[in-house]
């Protein structure tokens, strides 16, 4: 079963991943080319989604919106994945109070979820995709840090990390070579599931205007667009929606089945 799930995970992950990295050369139609001819026109053997209000190739838009799907799960990730770790790591090598005042910050950075903290952001410096992106990545950074700190303490408490602190190497060192490799693993689910999180986080940014913005073209954007059109023209929200589902269950089913794959007895090896 779990070698079921990581290959429809990462099938669907790569069929995604692959669809951005196609519409990077190629589109079936320009996905900004206006005809007003074509607007609201049903699937067709030309344009096999439609097109939306302003004649725009539907396939053409959605396919480029993976890009920003991408992008902001990438960069966010990463960026709470870097921040976390090192706050996670440092945490358990120094204990006392300065674990005592990382972990009250991550309790504090719990307390604002990524929509809250890209209003602010944006009411101080504008929408858009960056201020998405550091919304996402500081939101992912509390969770990150959290799960490193008490993973990386029970590292902390094995006999041959023991062994390498009476042999007289410091805690930088021991965290370096001993600490931080074992926790590889846990880092490549995290990071997955923090991904499937970060698409939806993106997606409904840009629904409310403060991600991508026009003439950018985003799933959550373009189910902005089409929620007013849902009687005239259903695809328009549907096909978006449907994206939106499939890379989220990829990258879960993904993070789920490298789970089972890299720690089939859920205990660090």
């Amino acid at each position: 079963m779990s070698r079921l799930r990581l290959t429809l995970g990462l099938g669907l992950t790569l069929l995604m991943l692959a669809v951005a990295a196609l519409s990077l050369f190629w589109t079936p139609h320009p996905p900004d080319a206006i005809d007003m001819s074509q607007r609201l026109a049903g699937p067709s053997a030309t344009h096999w989604l439609g097109c939306d209000q302003l004649g725009r190739d539907q396939l053409s838009r959605l396919m480029v919106g993976a890009q920003s799907v991408w992008l902001v799960g990438l960069v966010a990730v990463g960026l709470g994945l870097v921040g976390g770790t090192v706050l996670g790591l440092v945490a358990a090598a120094c204990r006392g109070w300065v674990e005592t005042v990382i972990l009250r910050a991550c309790d504090l950075g719990f307390a604002f979820p990524a929509l809250l903290l890209a209003i602010v952001l944006a009411a101080a410096l504008g929408p858009g995709l960056v201020i998405a992106m550091v919304a996402i990545g500081l939101h992912a950074v509390p969770s990150f840090a959290r799960l490193v700190n008490g993973s990386a303490k029970s590292w902390w408490s094995r006999d041959f990390v023991q062994a390498a602190r009476v042999a007289g190497l410091g805690p930088w060192r021991i965290t370096q070579a001993h600490v931080l490799p074992q926790l590889t693993p846990l880092l490549i689910v995290q990071g997955t599931t923090q991904f499937a999180l970060a698409v939806l986080a993106e997606a409904g940014l840009s629904y409310l205007g403060l991600g991508a913005q026009p003439p950018l073209a985003s799933w959550g954007r373009l189910l902005a667009e089409a929620q007013t059109l849902m009687f005239e023209a259903p695809q328009l929200a549907i096909a978006p929606g449907v994206a939106i589902t499939l890379a989220v269950l990829g990258l879960n089913l993904l993070g789920d089945g490298l789970r089972d794959w890299l720690d089939p007895k859920g205990e660090p090896r």
